[in-house]
């Protein structure tokens, strides 16, 4: 409990640091100064809040044989970048146990912490490296960093998690890493197709692209 609130302070403490409330500043519409238009941000960021806490609960609000635990991190740092995500990942942990009655607000905070800011942080520290060492490139963008980037990400957050006390209930240790893979390749497939999709006809819903960057024209031979 001690770690996870450590880990919890210090993120949320650099995050508000950088201010993330001026993405979701309205900016200057065709009309002029007087035509102000929501951010795009604003949608995935709704959606988040609607669907995210759902998925965080349904483990604890149904029985199953293997809780299957679904983090979305990657998916929120790619549409709302780090220090959005991070406060935002947060309250998705609180509205989670306010729909669980079975998940208690210290568990909640595992969850945030492991599902969420571990992982967020993991990939945001990935999405740097690619853009840092590999070609800018849409197909770099959608499988190095929407998929494999997740698979990465969620897995050795999940295994950063058991190691910490988090083990999945009712599963042997060696079981349960193959579960955490397996379920890391789940959230993987999930990331990289809404990726494609989004930036193909939403690429404003994602903070993290740039047409600039990754659809910049060869230079003339």
């Amino acid at each position: 409990m001690f770690l996870e609130a450590s880990i919890a302070l210090l993120a949320l403490a650099t995050a508000l640091w950088l201010r993330p409330w001026r993405m979701l500043a309205g900016r200057t519409g065709p009309g002029g100064p007087q035509d102000r238009m929501a951010s795009p941000l604003v949608t995935p960021l709704l959606g988040v809040l609607v669907l995210l806490p759902w998925i965080w609960a349904l483990p604890t609000l149904h029985r199953m044989p293997l809780q299957l635990q679904w983090s979305s991190a990657p998916l929120v740092v790619l549409m709302l970048g780090w220090p959005l995500a991070v406060p935002l990942l947060l309250i998705v942990g609180g509205l989670a146990a306010l729909l669980s009655p079975a998940l208690g607000w210290g568990d909640a905070l595992g969850i945030s912490v492991w599902q969420g800011i571990v992982p967020a942080t993991l990939a945001m520290l990935w999405g740097a490296a690619l853009r840092r060492w590999l070609p800018h490139q849409i197909f770099v963008f959608i499988l190095a960093r929407g998929f494999a980037g997740t698979v990465l990400c969620v897995f050795i957050a999940a295994l950063l998690a058991q190691a910490a006390g988090h083990a999945l209930p009712g599963v042997n240790e060696d079981l349960s890493r193959i579960a955490r893979w397996l379920m890391a390749w789940g959230d993987a497939v999930v990331t990289g197709m809404v990726t494609a999709i989004f930036v193909v006809f939403r690429p404003q819903w994602l903070a993290t692209w740039s047409d600039a960057i990754y659809l910049r024209q060869p230079p003339a031979a």
